[in-house]
């Protein structure tokens, strides 16, 4: 981690455990009331009524509204909407048409379901599939993709990292693959999205498909190792892959509201409420936005010594444009730290990841040991959530996700990420968790030392991020 030099100088543990207990004491009316709390169920069915929350579209401006009224609701004071632009991108159609010659040698053309990426542009590609397994800059090395379509996995070897899809399609494209078709993991006929860039319009077309119809995409597709072979039993196929899909001027919106004085140093709590077209939503991230609407409810009741901006931020799942607007607003050196809610609530224990920082894990710590709850704390660093544009300017972070035991993002990012997936339990629950780790980011003595630039480089070096983030256009250039 970037900060260990500080090890020595945080506050003991000890302290800041008991510290944790005594506050939690001092809100037990809150904490308790939360438990009972209908609100955050209620909120999360109207937001998942409105159906898509796409950025930049009118669902997302509706979801923002209801973003607001929850502030109010929970007693946050100046709750404010602030509008941004962006690239809005709109789905359109997307074909996928397999050709293959069958035993008698007459051609055949199968036809796919499959769904456009989000910044995919509209056009088409031609040519041979190639099966890159996971996706993986080794696995890519190894195939020839070039003039091909890229068929990648949506998970990755356990063992390892987790490779974004990002990372995936830039490196199957700057190695020079025509296409890329992103293959689900999970069972049930559901193809995947995800964004192919970060507010920005790519290089290829690409799609989504189900598990079941990558099968037959791998039977179909060159094993990419220069034999010729297909990698099933059958004879090579010519594939297209048609993406009608448009990217015009839009704007989105982030939702503000304070707890706590009106202090000169803040803490920022976050979370994004816009979600994918395709889906209702609900666990991504419609979890993460009614967990920090009902944390808020309980830190508008806390005595603060710091004020705490909350933040709905828009447009994360295009690349994380409401983030990275709010950081270039805020006075960063006012920043004490920055608590991101993505994907906590959803499952039954809290995970939280510090991005590099031994501070920010001590944060976690404390608040497990003091409530008896179980934090799962990981250290390593990632660029693919709303921490991301602070973090990379030195801010010390901490975001709180949730395991489901599986690896890869289950029904997020397809159709079934639907509120019959949501136990608010683990809303209200997590809440509770989350506004002590606010309350202590808070604290007087809590020291939350800045990220060394070169430090927190080299976290992500070791991490085996740079490659990936290279091709994703991601690596920062003040980092080289």
């Amino acid at each position: 981690m970037t900060d260990d030099t500080a090890d020595a100088t945080r506050p003991d543990r000890a302290a800041a455990v008991e510290r944790v207990r005594e506050r939690a004491a001092e809100l037990a009316p809150a904490l308790g009331a939360t438990w009972t709390d209908d609100e955050p169920w209620a909120f999360l069915t109207d937001l998942t009524a409105i159906g898509s929350r796409m950025a930049g579209s009118e669902g997302e401006r509706r979801a923002a509204g209801l973003v607001a009224d929850a502030f109010e609701r929970a007693g946050l004071a100046d709750v404010r909407t602030e509008p941004f632009d962006l690239p809005a991108w709109e789905r359109g159609s997307a074909s996928l048409d397999v050709t293959v010659s069958g035993r008698d040698g007459e051609p055949t053309t199968r036809s796919f379901e499959a769904l456009a990426l989000p910044y995919s542009p509209a056009g088409d590609a031609s040519g041979e599939l190639v099966d890159v397994g996971y996706g993986t800059p080794a696995e890519i090395d190894e195939r020839d993709v070039e003039g091909r379509i890229a068929v990648a996995s949506t998970t990755t070897p356990s063992g390892g990292r987790f490779v974004h899809r990002m990372e995936k399609f830039g490196y199957a494209i700057d190695s020079g693959a025509v296409g890329f078709v992103f293959v689900n993991h999970v069972d049930g006929q559901l193809p995947p999205t995800g964004s192919l860039t970060f507010g920005k319009e790519a290089e290829a077309v690409a799609a989504g498909v189900s598990k079941e119809t990558g099968a037959w995409l791998r039977e179909y597709a060159v094993d990419g190792t220069g034999d010729g072979a297909t990698a099933g039993s059958g004879p090579v196929a010519q594939a297209e892959l048609t993406v009608d899909a448009e990217t015009t001027p839009g704007e989105s919106r982030n939702v503000t509201g304070r707890a706590g004085p009106d202090t000169d140093e803040r803490v920022l709590l976050l979370a994004h409420y816009d979600a994918h077209d395709i889906a209702e939503g609900a666990l991504d991230n419609g979890c993460g936005i009614a967990t920090v609407a009902t944390a808020a409810g309980i830190l508008a009741d806390a005595d603060l010594p710091l004020g705490v901006d909350i933040v709905a931020v828009g447009a994360e799942e295009v690349g994380l444009l409401g983030a990275e607007h709010l950081a270039e607003r805020v006075d960063r050196d006012r920043v004490k730290g920055v608590v991101n809610v993505d994907g906590a609530g959803r499952f039954r224990d809290l995970v939280a990841l510090a991005h590099a920082s031994t501070a920010t894990a001590s944060v976690a710590e404390a608040v497990s040991t003091a409530t008896r709850q179980p934090i799962e704390v990981d250290a390593q660093p990632h660029p693919f959530s709303d921490q991301w544009p602070f973090v990379r300017r030195g801010v010390p972070a901490l975001q709180l996700h949730s395991d489901s035991g599986d690896r890869g993002r289950g029904w997020g990012h397809t159709h079934a990420d639907t509120r019959d997936k949501v136990d608010d339990r683990n809303v209200r629950e997590h809440a509770m968790l989350i506004a002590l780790i606010v309350a202590e980011f808070a604290a007087d003595e809590r020291d939350l030392p800045r990220l060394d630039r070169e430090e927190l480089a080299a976290a992500f070096r070791e991490a085996d991020f740079e490659t990936g983030m290279r091709a994703a256009d991601l690596w920062p250039a003040d980092w080289d």
